[in-house]
Protein backbone atom coordinates (compact mmCIF):
# COMPACT_ATOMS: atom_id res chain seq x y z
CA UNK A 1 0.00 0.00 0.00
CA UNK A 2 1.38 3.40 -0.99
CA UNK A 3 0.67 6.32 1.34
CA UNK A 4 0.69 9.70 -0.35
CA UNK A 5 -1.90 11.81 1.47
CA UNK A 6 -2.23 11.87 5.25
CA UNK A 7 -5.11 13.15 7.35
CA UNK A 8 -4.73 14.27 10.97
CA UNK A 9 -7.86 14.51 13.11
CA UNK A 10 -7.16 17.16 15.73
CA UNK A 11 -4.68 20.04 15.68
CA UNK A 12 -3.82 20.39 19.35
CA UNK A 13 -0.43 19.74 20.94
CA UNK A 14 -0.11 16.25 19.44
CA UNK A 15 -2.07 16.69 16.21
CA UNK A 16 -0.16 19.80 15.16
CA UNK A 17 3.15 18.04 15.79
CA UNK A 18 2.09 14.96 13.83
CA UNK A 19 0.93 17.12 10.92
CA UNK A 20 4.26 18.95 10.93
CA UNK A 21 6.30 15.72 10.97
CA UNK A 22 4.36 14.26 8.04
CA UNK A 23 4.49 17.47 5.98
CA UNK A 24 8.20 17.89 6.69
CA UNK A 25 8.73 14.43 5.16
CA UNK A 26 6.95 15.42 1.95
CA UNK A 27 3.44 14.08 2.57
CA UNK A 28 0.42 16.17 1.67
CA UNK A 29 -1.44 16.64 4.95
CA UNK A 30 -5.04 17.57 5.76
CA UNK A 31 -5.45 18.54 9.41
CA UNK A 32 -8.92 19.05 10.84
CA UNK A 33 -10.27 20.81 13.93
CA UNK A 34 -13.85 21.25 15.10
CA UNK A 35 -13.89 25.03 14.59
CA UNK A 36 -11.83 27.75 12.93
CA UNK A 37 -10.57 29.17 16.23
CA UNK A 38 -8.98 25.89 17.35
CA UNK A 39 -7.70 25.27 13.83
CA UNK A 40 -6.05 28.69 13.76
CA UNK A 41 -4.33 28.03 17.09
CA UNK A 42 -3.10 24.68 15.80
CA UNK A 43 -1.67 26.16 12.61
CA UNK A 44 0.03 28.84 14.72
CA UNK A 45 1.71 26.08 16.74
CA UNK A 46 3.00 24.49 13.54
CA UNK A 47 4.30 27.84 12.31
CA UNK A 48 6.02 28.52 15.63
CA UNK A 49 7.55 25.05 15.74
CA UNK A 50 8.95 25.33 12.22
CA UNK A 51 10.35 28.78 13.04
CA UNK A 52 12.11 27.31 16.06
CA UNK A 53 13.60 24.56 13.91
CA UNK A 54 15.05 27.15 11.53
CA UNK A 55 16.40 29.24 14.42
CA UNK A 56 18.13 26.15 15.86
CA UNK A 57 19.70 25.30 12.51
CA UNK A 58 17.58 22.17 11.96
CA UNK A 59 16.31 23.40 8.62
CA UNK A 60 16.30 26.40 6.31
CA UNK A 61 13.61 29.00 5.72
CA UNK A 62 13.00 27.37 2.35
CA UNK A 63 12.50 23.99 4.06
CA UNK A 64 9.99 25.66 6.38
CA UNK A 65 8.03 27.14 3.48
CA UNK A 66 7.91 23.77 1.71
CA UNK A 67 6.67 22.06 4.89
CA UNK A 68 3.88 24.60 5.40
CA UNK A 69 2.87 24.34 1.74
CA UNK A 70 2.08 20.64 2.29
CA UNK A 71 -0.43 21.39 5.07
CA UNK A 72 -4.10 22.17 4.52
CA UNK A 73 -6.27 23.06 7.48
CA UNK A 74 -9.99 22.33 7.49
CA UNK A 75 -13.04 22.10 9.72
CA UNK A 76 -14.77 19.71 7.30
CA UNK A 77 -14.19 16.01 7.96
CA UNK A 78 -15.21 15.20 4.40
CA UNK A 79 -11.83 16.59 3.30
CA UNK A 80 -10.35 13.26 4.44
CA UNK A 81 -12.07 11.55 1.49
CA UNK A 82 -8.84 11.15 -0.50
CA UNK A 83 -6.48 10.28 2.35
CA UNK A 84 -4.54 7.01 2.39
CA UNK A 85 -3.92 7.28 6.14
CA UNK A 86 -5.83 9.21 8.80
CA UNK A 87 -4.35 9.63 12.28
CA UNK A 88 -6.81 10.53 15.04
CA UNK A 89 -5.30 12.79 17.72
CA UNK A 90 -8.24 14.10 19.76
CA UNK A 91 -8.74 14.00 23.53
CA UNK A 92 -8.56 10.67 25.41
CA UNK A 93 -12.29 9.96 25.39
CA UNK A 94 -13.19 6.53 24.04
CA UNK A 95 -16.76 7.51 23.13
CA UNK A 96 -15.61 10.55 21.15
CA UNK A 97 -12.92 8.52 19.42
CA UNK A 98 -15.45 5.85 18.45
CA UNK A 99 -17.65 8.54 16.88
CA UNK A 100 -14.66 9.78 14.89
CA UNK A 101 -13.72 6.30 13.65
CA UNK A 102 -17.29 5.55 12.65
CA UNK A 103 -17.42 8.78 10.63
CA UNK A 104 -13.99 8.22 9.05
CA UNK A 105 -15.04 4.73 8.00
CA UNK A 106 -17.83 6.24 5.92
CA UNK A 107 -15.73 9.09 4.48
CA UNK A 108 -12.33 7.56 3.72
CA UNK A 109 -11.62 5.36 0.68
CA UNK A 110 -11.81 1.59 1.31
CA UNK A 111 -8.04 1.12 1.21
CA UNK A 112 -7.33 3.85 3.78
CA UNK A 113 -5.67 3.00 7.10
CA UNK A 114 -7.34 4.48 10.18
CA UNK A 115 -4.97 5.05 13.09
CA UNK A 116 -5.24 6.40 16.63
CA UNK A 117 -2.59 8.30 18.55
CA UNK A 118 -4.12 7.24 21.87
CA UNK A 119 -1.60 6.62 24.62
CA UNK A 120 -3.54 3.92 26.45
CA UNK A 121 -7.05 3.23 25.09
CA UNK A 122 -8.01 0.00 23.33
CA UNK A 123 -7.50 0.10 19.56
CA UNK A 124 -9.84 -2.83 18.93
CA UNK A 125 -12.65 -0.86 20.58
CA UNK A 126 -12.16 1.74 17.85
CA UNK A 127 -11.78 -0.82 15.08
CA UNK A 128 -15.06 -2.48 16.13
CA UNK A 129 -17.14 0.51 14.96
CA UNK A 130 -15.70 0.29 11.43
CA UNK A 131 -16.19 -2.07 8.51
CA UNK A 132 -12.40 -2.32 8.09
CA UNK A 133 -10.97 -3.60 11.40
CA UNK A 134 -8.04 -5.11 9.52
CA UNK A 135 -7.06 -1.55 8.49
CA UNK A 136 -7.12 -0.06 11.99
CA UNK A 137 -3.92 0.40 13.98
CA UNK A 138 -2.45 2.43 16.81
CA UNK A 139 0.25 4.95 15.87
CA UNK A 140 1.42 6.37 19.17
CA UNK A 141 3.66 9.41 18.72
CA UNK A 142 5.47 11.01 21.64
CA UNK A 143 5.50 14.67 22.56
CA UNK A 144 6.95 16.75 21.04
CA UNK A 145 6.25 14.76 17.88
CA UNK A 146 8.73 16.72 15.69
CA UNK A 147 11.54 15.82 18.11
CA UNK A 148 10.84 12.43 19.73
CA UNK A 149 12.13 9.54 17.63
CA UNK A 150 9.91 6.69 18.81
CA UNK A 151 6.66 5.60 17.15
CA UNK A 152 4.75 2.74 18.77
CA UNK A 153 2.84 0.55 16.30
CA UNK A 154 -0.09 -1.03 18.12
CA UNK A 155 -1.49 -4.18 16.55
CA UNK A 156 -4.94 -5.52 17.36
CA UNK A 157 -6.04 -9.11 16.87
CA UNK A 158 -7.65 -7.95 13.60
CA UNK A 159 -4.87 -5.75 12.12
CA UNK A 160 -3.48 -7.22 8.91
CA UNK A 161 0.20 -7.98 8.25
CA UNK A 162 0.09 -5.61 5.27
CA UNK A 163 -1.08 -2.71 7.42
CA UNK A 164 1.66 -3.37 10.00
CA UNK A 165 4.30 -3.39 7.26
CA UNK A 166 2.88 -0.24 5.66
CA UNK A 167 2.87 1.50 9.06
CA UNK A 168 6.45 0.44 9.71
CA UNK A 169 7.62 1.86 6.37
CA UNK A 170 5.59 5.03 6.96
CA UNK A 171 7.25 5.47 10.35
CA UNK A 172 10.69 5.12 8.80
CA UNK A 173 9.78 7.58 6.05
CA UNK A 174 9.02 10.30 8.62
CA UNK A 175 12.25 9.67 10.51
CA UNK A 176 10.88 7.55 13.35
CA UNK A 177 12.14 4.37 14.94
CA UNK A 178 9.22 1.97 15.32
CA UNK A 179 8.43 -0.51 18.08
CA UNK A 180 5.53 -2.93 17.55
CA UNK A 181 3.38 -4.16 20.42
CA UNK A 182 0.07 -5.85 21.13
CA UNK A 183 -3.11 -3.89 21.82
CA UNK A 184 -2.78 -3.91 25.61
CA UNK A 185 -3.37 -1.05 28.10
CA UNK A 186 -0.54 1.48 28.03
CA UNK A 187 1.30 -0.32 25.21
CA UNK A 188 5.07 -0.41 25.95
CA UNK A 189 6.17 3.00 27.18
CA UNK A 190 3.21 4.02 29.34
CA UNK A 191 2.91 0.51 30.76
CA UNK A 192 6.37 1.08 32.24
CA UNK A 193 6.38 4.86 32.71
CA UNK A 194 3.10 5.36 34.58
CA UNK A 195 3.97 3.22 37.63
CA UNK A 196 7.32 5.04 37.94
CA UNK A 197 5.64 8.46 37.97
CA UNK A 198 2.88 7.37 40.34
CA UNK A 199 5.39 5.84 42.76
CA UNK A 200 7.27 9.15 42.78
CA UNK A 201 4.06 11.06 43.53
CA UNK A 202 3.20 8.63 46.35
CA UNK A 203 6.70 9.10 47.75
CA UNK A 204 6.13 12.86 47.84
CA UNK A 205 2.64 12.38 49.25
CA UNK A 206 3.93 10.26 52.17
CA UNK A 207 6.80 12.63 52.95
CA UNK A 208 9.75 10.50 51.80
CA UNK A 209 11.51 13.58 50.43
CA UNK A 210 10.81 16.88 48.70
CA UNK A 211 10.00 16.95 44.99
CA UNK A 212 13.28 18.77 44.38
CA UNK A 213 15.33 16.10 46.15
CA UNK A 214 13.48 13.26 44.41
CA UNK A 215 14.05 14.88 41.01
CA UNK A 216 17.72 15.49 41.81
CA UNK A 217 18.22 11.93 43.07
CA UNK A 218 16.75 10.49 39.87
CA UNK A 219 18.67 12.75 37.49
CA UNK A 220 22.03 12.28 39.25
CA UNK A 221 21.58 8.78 40.64
CA UNK A 222 19.89 7.14 37.66
CA UNK A 223 21.28 9.48 34.98
CA UNK A 224 17.77 10.24 33.70
CA UNK A 225 17.49 13.47 31.66
CA UNK A 226 14.80 14.82 33.99
CA UNK A 227 13.18 13.90 37.28
CA UNK A 228 9.67 12.43 37.61
CA UNK A 229 8.00 15.70 38.67
CA UNK A 230 9.53 17.75 35.87
CA UNK A 231 8.49 15.01 33.44
CA UNK A 232 4.95 14.77 34.86
CA UNK A 233 4.53 18.54 34.50
CA UNK A 234 5.77 18.33 30.91
CA UNK A 235 3.38 15.50 30.03
CA UNK A 236 0.43 17.21 31.71
CA UNK A 237 -1.00 16.02 35.02
CA UNK A 238 -4.47 15.62 33.51
CA UNK A 239 -3.02 13.39 30.79
CA UNK A 240 -1.10 11.36 33.37
CA UNK A 241 -4.25 10.98 35.49
CA UNK A 242 -6.44 9.92 32.55
CA UNK A 243 -3.80 7.52 31.23
CA UNK A 244 -3.29 5.86 34.59
CA UNK A 245 -7.03 5.53 35.16
CA UNK A 246 -7.48 4.07 31.68
CA UNK A 247 -4.86 1.40 32.33
CA UNK A 248 -6.20 0.70 35.83
CA UNK A 249 -9.77 0.23 34.57
CA UNK A 250 -8.53 -2.42 32.14
CA UNK A 251 -6.02 -4.27 34.36
CA UNK A 252 -7.33 -3.54 37.88
CA UNK A 253 -3.71 -3.50 39.02
CA UNK A 254 -3.45 -1.05 41.98
CA UNK A 255 -0.02 0.14 40.87
CA UNK A 256 -1.81 2.13 38.14
CA UNK A 257 -4.39 3.75 40.43
CA UNK A 258 -3.71 7.52 40.64
CA UNK A 259 -2.61 8.90 44.04
CA UNK A 260 -5.00 11.29 45.79
CA UNK A 261 -2.49 14.13 45.38
CA UNK A 262 -2.52 13.77 41.59
CA UNK A 263 -6.31 13.85 41.45
CA UNK A 264 -6.48 16.94 43.69
CA UNK A 265 -3.97 18.79 41.52
CA UNK A 266 -5.97 18.03 38.38
CA UNK A 267 -9.22 19.15 40.04
CA UNK A 268 -7.46 22.39 41.09
CA UNK A 269 -6.44 23.04 37.48
CA UNK A 270 -2.72 22.54 38.19
CA UNK A 271 -2.00 20.58 35.01
CA UNK A 272 1.72 21.31 34.65
CA UNK A 273 3.67 23.45 32.23
CA UNK A 274 0.69 24.15 29.97
CA UNK A 275 -1.21 25.91 32.78
CA UNK A 276 1.82 27.50 34.45
CA UNK A 277 1.38 25.44 37.61
CA UNK A 278 1.97 21.80 38.37
CA UNK A 279 4.44 20.37 40.82
CA UNK A 280 6.47 23.43 39.88
CA UNK A 281 5.51 26.94 38.78
CA UNK A 282 6.27 28.12 35.24
CA UNK A 283 6.34 31.60 33.75
CA UNK A 284 4.30 32.24 30.61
Amino acid sequence: MDIQKVGVMGCGLMGSGIAEVCARSGYDVVVREINSDLLGKGIEMIEASTETAVRKGKGTEEDRKVTLSHIKGTTNMNDFNKCDLVIEAISEDIDEKRKVFSALDEICPPHAILASNTSSLSIIDLAAVTKRPENVIGLHFFRPAPVMKLLELVRTIATSDEVIETARKFGQSIGKVTATCRDTPGFIVNRLLVPYLLIAIRALETGLASKEDIDQAVTLGLNYPMGPFVLADFIGLDILYNTSMGIYEELRDPVYFPPVLLKKMVVAGHMGRKTGQGFYKYSK
